[in-house]
């Protein structure tokens, strides 16, 4: 066993970092892995009885995070999804694809047995890719999600009916399916009243305990009793922490919980997808690739042409975009499949030769889908030759050919609609873009300026009238889509102002270069608000407060730049960039700088700022000449690898 945890994570280690290196998605290296390291290829790998149990804790772990981006309230929303177009979905695709199979010669029990398995989707990689992409509360998303959680209750009554339909269970399939709901229900009361009243009492102990550890550990057992739970009913392990996690997805703590259980749940999904790749036959591409390519590309096609015909159908979320992004996202086989077939194949349900190409398809299928979602958007508009999105535009241009002179606003949370609040007290115009269809819905019930839509459309910023705005505020929360508006933007309007909002000022100047007028920095605008009002409190004059704060602005919050991270390891921030350091260097009498002015050692240059310098307790005035000494603190800003330069340049001149 441990030397097989060695071997799989030693290989992934090098894999994963060739495929991010080359903008692949994790997922297909993890599949890579498990297919080449496995017994039909280089063999490294032995069977192992707890492989499989560590990769289904993958899932448990993956579902648990999921459920806590997924309220109850917003369950609730989905409840036709989960129910309408989940169970339209299963149904048909299991007719039409049984269909299929009873051509190939399968009797009609086993065909519909396994057309079921093949109508599943594979919750964890589109449940991961959605998440990573940021798709999860997009309309597509959204239908993609409801599906799955109605796929995987399905799954075990599949798993449940194999037996059944060979003859050797004690219970028929229409005593099973009312047993299973049933399990589902009871499992749904008691995670509801754990979690409003046992769960809360003790999370708000640990975290009065302030300890990180007993956090972690509350956090694991509760992924993991959930899970044993659900096994015990003879339910999937999954779902049992799906639900766990929708309900505590209400609580305070939701967003340290998932903190905490993210390095785990990363590594055992690897595994999972290692060991989902460890179950094809490579040899079998070689001798039946053809088949094993017209079954990949028949999955696909009819799974995501029901769910494409279904979404329009229904005429929820009914855009013919939204319909094929739908269908892209749930058009492969799934991991509950790989589990079916293996029973049906002990149970001598399904001929072996068959299995092993339904295998490989359903394999290759989930493969190529992480590339699919990522192509979606250019996919969608090639699949359909008159959008709803063009209607979309036109109904978007109509609202605003009247508009001259006023403000688009992309990105419409927290800080959009506070932009907004102040815009419409002044009565300026204003028109606004978001991507999340709940938000957007919930702000149309009040507000007749707000679309939904992707602010990094060129056509979009032109529906908006951007050619006759006078300002565009930018106040998405991820700098990088930031970013894509700010070139859309430029590229249709040269004059118009542009405000950006970050987080930070880790990209100021990339934003700035790229044409933004203005870029704030949040949590530096909070900083210089409160120290601001923390003035006017010890009784320092307003007006000299207030230049003060203009003269930090002016400088664009040179004196704020970084801080002491004092005990912390992770010089990474949240978008993937070095975070900005606060350092001062000491210099001792033969320091390298000592008797040399600023303008020779040429510190800016090596991507520092410099703070200040500090002389017996007392900052000096700044300019070129001026001349460093023995004593001297000298506090610098930038990321790690500059300030670790300019301090082997102050000290011995390298």
């Amino acid at each position: 066993m441990f030397a097989n945890l060695l071997i799989i994570l030693a290989s992934s280690l090098v894999v994963i970092a060739v495929f991010r290196r080359v903008q692949l998605p994790p997922v297909l290296g993890y599949l890579c892995v498990g297919l080449f390291v496995g017994p039909t290829a280089l063999d490294w790998v032995n069977e192992s009885e707890e492989l499989p149990d560590l990769a289904e804790m993958g899932v448990v772990f993956l579902l648990f995070s999921l459920g806590l981006e997924f309220s109850l309230s917003k369950m609730m929303a989905l409840r036709k999804v989960v129910f309408g177009l989940g169970s339209l979905q299963v149904l048909c695709s299991t007719f039409v694809l049984a269909g299929l199979l009873s051509l190939l010669g399968m009797p009609t029990n086993a065909a519909l047995l396994l057309g079921g398995g093949l109508a599943l989707s594979s919750t964890a990689i589109v449940s991961k890719e959605l998440t990573s992409l940021g798709e999860i509360f997009s309309s597509h998303g959204q239908n993609a999600i409801g599906v799955l959680l109605f796929q995987d209750v399905v799954a075990v009554l599949l798993l449940t009916l194999v037996p059944v339909f060979a003859g050797q269970g004690g219970q028929a399939w229409y005593l099973a399916l009312p047993i299973t709901l049933g399990k589902t229900v009871l499992l749904f009361v008691g995670l509801l009243m754990a979690s409003r009243w046992l769960l809360p009492r003790l999370f708000h102990e640990v975290a009065s305990s302030h300890s990180a550890e007993l956090f972690v550990l509350l956090a694991l057992v509760i992924v993991l009793l959930t899970a044993w739970l659900t096994h015990l009913l003879g339910l999937s392990p999954a779902l049992g922490a799906f639900l766990a996690g929708m309900l505590l997805g209400e609580s305070h703590y939701r967003h340290q919980i998932e903190a905490d259980i993210r390095p785990f749940r990363d590594i055992l999904l690897g595994l999972f997808f290692v060991s989902i790749g460890m179950l094809i036959d490579l040899q079998l591409f070689a001798s039946h690739g053809l088949e094993i390519l017209a079954l990949t590309l028949a999955l696909m096609l009819i799974k995501g042409a029901i769910v494409a015909a279904l979404v329009r159908i229904r005429g929820t979320n009914s855009d013919s975009e939204t319909a094929w992004r739908s269908g892209l996202a749930l058009a492969q086989g799934g991991e509950f499949c790989f589990a079916l077939m293996a029973q049906m194949q002990h149970n001598k349900l399904l001929p072996e030769s068959l299995g092993d190409l339904l295998l490989a398809a359903t394999f290759c299928s989930m493969l190529v889908t992480p590339l699919l979602l990522r192509a979606a958007p250019s996919i969608a508009a090639r699949l359909h030759r008159k959008p709803n999105q063009e209607v979309q535009l036109e109904e978007i241009g109509a609202h605003s050919a009247t508009m001259n002179g006023h403000v688009v606003i992309c990105g419409y949370g927290r800080v959009g609609q506070s932009i907004g609040r102040f815009l419409r007290q002044e009565q300026l115009a204003f028109i606004a873009l978001d991507d999340d269809p709940v938000r957007v819905l919930e702000a149309a019930a009040g507000e007749h300026n707000v679309h939904y839509g992707d602010s990094r459309r060129g056509e979009l910023l032109a529906a908006v009238g951007l050619d006759r705005a006078r300002l565009l505020v930018i106040a998405v929360d991820k700098t990088e889509v930031a970013l894509n508006v700010l070139k859309a933007a430029r590229q249709l309007n040269r004059e118009v102002q542009i405000l950006v909002r970050t987080r930070d000022d880790s990209q100021r100047e990339e934003l700035r270069a790229a044409g933004a007028n203005a870029v704030v920095p949040e949590l530096l605008e909070s900083s210089l608000m409160l120290a601001s009002h923390a003035l006017v409190m010890l009784g320092l004059p307003q007006n000299q407060v207030q230049k003060r704060v203009d003269e930090v602005r002016k400088t664009r919050y040179r004196l704020l730049h970084g801080f002491y991270h004092g005990a912390q390891n992770n010089l990474i921030d949240s978008e993937g960039q070095p975070k900005v350091l606060l350092h001062a260097v000491s210099l001792g009498a033969d320091a390298y700088a000592c008797g040399r002015p600023l303008s020779e050692l040429g510190l800016e240059g090596l991507g520092v700022e410099l703070q200040s310098v500090q002389r017996q307790g007392n900052d000096l005035k700044l300019d070129a000449s001026t001349c460093l000494h023995a004593g001297d603190a000298v506090v610098l800003s930038g990321p790690l690898e500059a300030i670790e330069a300019c301090e082997s340049r102050l000290l011995g001149g390298r």
